[in-house]
């Protein structure tokens, strides 16, 4: 702001989220039982509403909630880029896995009655919905990852966004 003396000031540094104890004493108590809560609504799926993909989502938010209150920095020592990108792959082939397992099998991809004729169908949603929910947590926590470490302040480099 400016008046006729000229521009104002600020001495006082911004306050940073690292210095909000409050906050991070409450996103510290929550990050359990948000991970617990996306377990439950992973092994809920077959159930009720609930499944893979909310449950992914629900664990990546844990994750950047932890991030945003503690730094990217350390959600990676919890689990670094490279297992995230591992883990998406991992996602992605068990869900395909099961498919192709299907079909080898003789049937329909997908047809969970083919791996076993009385529980066929709780094995195949089960490890189907593992798979989605490990792609959707690595994949989530991945652009976390890829838009958290960027900083505002800085010029891209030569070559980047299309120069």
């Amino acid at each position: 702001m400016a008046d006729e003396r000229g521009p104002v000031v600020d001495d006082e540094p911004p306050m940073r989220m690292r210095e909000q104890i409050v906050l991070q004493v409450g996103g510290r108590l929550l990050t359990p039982f948000i991970l617990l809560f996306a377990l439950y609504v992973q092994f809920h799926g077959d159930f009720g509403p609930g499944g893979g993909f909310q449950a992914g989502v629900l664990f990546a938010a844990a994750l950047v909630l932890f991030g945003l209150l503690f730094g990217v920095d350390r959600v990676q020592q919890v689990i670094p880029v490279s297992v995230s990108e591992v883990m998406i792959a991992v996602g992605v082939l068990l869900y395909a896995g099961v498919g192709v397992t299907t079909l080898l099998l003789g049937s329909a991809f997908l047809d969970y009655d083919a791996l076993s004729a009385e529980h066929g169908q709780h094995w195949g949603i089960l490890l189907v919905e593992a798979g989605v929910g490990i792609a959707v947590a690595a994949t989530m926590t991945r652009l976390y990852y890829a838009f958290g470490s960027l900083h505002p302040d800085s010029e891209p480099a030569a070559g980047e966004h299309g120069e």
